[in-house]
């Protein structure tokens, strides 16, 4: 009987160990909903960014020169590295002579033999001139060492050779076997006067960057042509997104280094309600913000607007492409962001409510704009505070002014507030 009525107090016993958890349970959870309702209806103003930006498709359109001489089928050695800046009349690349490999063979086979001419006289080295060149040669190599750039490394090389060449000339001059060095380099020298002469040099008629991408479309999309695009013919030209354009063994072009322009086309309410010179922001590849002006509009459909953005920067890096991806920043702002529910408007104006020391006040604010365009977006608006003369136009009298409290960093203001219980 005495175990029956232990058994029956201990299954009491978790009965109310039970409730009493399901009961403090209850409490934690009504605490943090209590908790966490009163926080949503709080706003710690804070400095930020606000963005409304769109993601698009767009075909870049450059002022940009193709340039080719006859040889082109002969093979070309670059001058100018790509991307390296030129001015009017400068040589850009040359086309090789058509027995090129031959005599370079050849002069190869005569700088062998010229060098193993002046280590027999190396007494030779001790010249003052000689001992010069040398130490020019040497700084050369440790140059042409750290180099990646082909056509650098080219031109390093070529330094050398001339150098290692006029040592030779010297040691010539001066060595006992004198005539048989002037033989060997009188033949080098004309072996490179022959290469020189059957090379077709061509340059650069007018200034900007060099590129040797070229895609066959210089002639067809052009800056005299932007008024005549269409969609349909961009989206006929079948290119595809973010593909580099490959380099071109027979010609170049020259780019035009101080502008640019990206052709898309938007259904924004942005687009629909922008006009020429509205100035906006762009975002490629690097994440850095471009400024751009709209300088065309084209209606396509009801919907859908072709806009042509002019740029002034990042035109090197576009040089690879034809076709990209972007950002198109209609707004880029920075300030005292907060939620659009904490905006209130009454008679024109706009309000937001703070909330300091247990007390609310209603506090009159202004709305940037840009383009004659509020900034805000869906979640977000840029608020300030008003300036004196601005509600001097409002009709606040001096004491009012003087009296007028606006919003401060990490103040806290009401979400969804009810101003009038404040009027």
């Amino acid at each position: 009987m005495e175990e029956k009525i232990y058994s029956t107090k201990k299954l009491n016993n978790k009965k109310v160990v039970y409730v009493a958890l399901i009961l403090i349970i209850i409490y934690v959870m009504y605490a943090i909903f209590l908790l966490t309702n009163e926080q949503s209806k709080v706003f710690t103003i804070e400095k930020s960014k606000l963005y409304l930006e769109e993601t698009n498709i767009g075909y870049v359109v450059r002022n940009e020169k193709v340039i080719k001489g006859e040889n082109y089928k002969n093979g070309m050695e670059q001058i100018k590295t790509e991307g390296e800046k030129v001015s009017v009349n400068e040589s850009v690349f040359r086309y090789y002579s058509q027995n090129e490999n031959e005599l370079k063979q050849k002069i190869a086979e005569l700088d062998l033999q010229i060098q193993k001419a002046m280590q027999e006289n190396e007494n030779i080295s001790t010249f003052l001139d000689v001992k010069t060149i040398e130490n020019q040669i040497d700084q050369k190599v440790i140059e042409l060492n750290k180099l990646t750039d082909n056509s650098k490394i080219n031109e390093y090389k070529k330094e050398i050779n001339e150098l290692v060449y006029k040592k030779a000339k010297i040691v010539g001059e001066n060595s006992a076997q004198g005539s048989f060095l002037k033989e060997l380099i009188n033949q080098r020298a004309n072996l490179e006067s022959s290469l020189n002469s059957g090379a077709e040099y061509v340059k650069t008629p007018m200034s900007g960057i060099v590129s040797y991408r070229v895609d066959g479309l210089e002639e067809s999309l052009t800056v005299n042509n932007l008024d005549s695009l269409t969609e349909e013919y961009l989206n006929n030209l079948n290119l595809k997104t973010g593909k580099i354009v490959a380099t071109s063994g027979e010609c170049g072009k020259i780019i035009d280094n101080f502008s640019c322009y990206i052709v898309t086309t938007s259904s924004t309410e942005q687009a629909k309600t922008a006009q020429i010179g509205d100035k906006v922001k762009i975002r490629i590849s690097t994440n850095a913000e471009i400024d751009a002006k709209i300088t065309n509009i084209k209606q396509e459909d009801e919907e859908k607007y072709l806009l042509v953005l002019e740029i002034n920067k990042g035109i090197t890096e576009l040089s690879n492409y034809r076709k990209i991806n972007f950002d198109l920043i209609w707004l880029s702002y920075t300030g005292f962001k907060i939620p659009n529910q904490a905006i209130v408007e009454k008679d024109g104006l706009t309000y937001v409510v703070r909330k300091r020391a247990g007390y609310e006040t209603k506090i009159l604010v202004k709305i940037p704009q840009i383009n004659d365009k509020e900034v805000k977006n869906e979640k977000y608006t840029i608020i300030r505070n008003y300036k004196s003369d601005e509600l001097q136009d409002l009709g606040w009298s001096t004491k009012k002014i003087n009296s007028y409290k606006g919003i401060s960093l990490y103040d806290e203001i009401i979400l969804n507030p009810d101003i009038s219980k404040l009027e």
